[in-house]
């Protein structure tokens, strides 16, 4: 592989490293925080989906800043955003000023899950694409791992860990945003957006350093015939769309319906259900940070090769023993197999949902509809992962833990037979031919 290409990929993905750490620190902190400030749990829940309510406006708006400032820039101001959130939440003197600060981080969220898969996708080959794409999820569950060890490590500083937990985040925001500076823009975005195909050849050029003058001039063309294709004469919302649309809503509902954000967000509360101390429980977080980076890997490792459909109807399996078996050990207290049955609920996540949700919505629209499109999906995503994580603390107190995951487990029976049936594979495919498959 291109080593430019590799550097240029994996800057990028660090935008999910920062949206991995900024998810789940707060799992850390949500309890010393309610503790604090004595938060209800209406109040309480506000304050710990605030960064999830933001990152549903980053991914609402996130197409325009792709659109217009093209993919580099944009990548730049989600670190900006990042370091500001993290300064901010460490220094809150307030409720307030917290949901704030982190409202701040959730845009930068948002907008990182636009840009981030979108710019690899784009600069990726069809052989390549899913598995730099997936990057970004490597990146995140890296994240997830360093955030989860960070929080038991600083939890020992007293009763401002939190502030400690929180703040850190300010360092890898900074470092992301220097290398930012340095990586090329999309070619796709010159050809397309800034009608340069000169400067758009020249990034090609870098990223296919063994195609000839002939294969360079052939690509030229067939990014330029995609942006004048009929469908780019009308809006977003139209009947050619409908597939890719539909295709993307329920992938990105189906993600958050699994439970994975819930997990995420209270993993310490949940192992504290189960009879385990406050520190026991933040080690216990460590195992899923460690099941997410293994189970990652092997994702990556499969995408191009089995595919997107292929990976979602093991994950689909996975996701409901393991729910299944976590409804199990609630109902009946056996609760020292929750741990475990947790890590299995990560793992299935990871190879099947994680690692192709961030790919198949970047691909899966035309040119001219791809950051719209990729816009719209995450959208949806971060929509169910905030309602989820807003009512989780309300409904953990008022509904038996058997019946919470439960529900996720059927929700996932569900995901199992419209991936069986209705998900088109998209491995090996460039992204233009993928448009004349779809008859888009």
């Amino acid at each position: 592989m291109n080593p430019r290409l590799l550097l240029w990929s994996l800057t990028s993905a660090l935008s999910g490293f920062l949206f991995g750490f900024d998810t789940v620190v707060i799992s850390g902190a949500e309890q010393a925080v309610q503790e604090l400030w004595g938060l209800s749990d209406a109040m309480h829940g506000l304050v710990i989906s605030a960064a999830l309510w933001g990152t549903v406006l980053g991914a609402v708006s996130g197409s325009w800043p792709a659109d217009r400032l093209g993919r580099k820039n944009t990548l730049i101001w989600i670190g900006v955003l990042y370091f500001v959130s993290a300064v901010g939440s460490a220094i809150a003197p307030d409720p307030f000023t917290l949901m704030l600060a982190r409202f701040l981080g959730g845009v930068g969220i948002g907008v990182s899950t636009v840009a981030g898969p979108l710019y690899i996708s784009e600069m990726a080959p069809p052989q390549h694409r899913g598995r730099l794409t997936g990057l970004y999820q490597f990146n995140l569950v890296i994240a997830i791992l360093v955030a989860f060890a960070s929080n038991a490590w600083l939890s020992s500083l007293g009763e401002n860990a939190w502030r400690w937990m929180l703040g850190v985040e300010a360092i890898p925001a900074l470092v992301y945003t220097l290398l930012c500076l340095k990586v090329a823009e999309s070619p796709r975005w010159l050809i397309l957006n800034r009608r340069d195909s000169a400067a758009g050849r020249k990034v090609l050029r870098q990223i296919n350093t063994e195609a000839s003058e002939a294969e360079i001039d052939a690509l030229v063309r067939e990014i330029e015939e995609s942006g004048t294709h009929a469908v780019s004469t009308h809006g977003f919302f139209n009947r050619r769309l409908l597939t890719p649309i539909v295709l993307v809503f329920l992938l990105s509902a189906f993600n958050q319906l699994s439970g994975i954000n819930a997990v995420l967000y209270f993993a310490p509360r949940i192992f504290e259900m189960t009879g385990l101390g406050e520190k026991a429980a933040l080690l216990q977080s460590i195992g899923i940070g460690v099941a997410n980076v293994v189970f990652t890997f092997l994702g990556l490792r499969l995408i191009d090769k089995l595919g997107r459909r292929t990976l979602l109807i093991i994950g689909s399996i996975g996701y409901i023993i393991s729910l299944g078996l976590c409804a199990w050990s609630f109902a009946t207290e056996s609760f020292t197999y929750v741990p475990y049955f947790i890590f299995a609920f990560v793992g299935a996540h990871c190879i099947g949902q994680g690692v192709v949700i961030w790919v198949y919505i970047s691909e899966i629209f035309p040119a001219r509809h791809r950051a719209h499109g990729t816009s719209f999906g995450v959208s949806i995503h971060w929509v169910f992962a905030a309602v989820i994580t807003l009512l989780f603390p309300v409904f953990v107190n008022a509904v038996p833990p058997q019946h919470i995951f439960g529900f996720f487990a059927v929700m996932m029976v569900l995901q199992l037979i419209w991936s069986a049936t209705m998900v088109p594979e998209t491995k090996g495919r460039t992204l233009e031919e993928m448009e004349k498959t779809l008859g888009i």
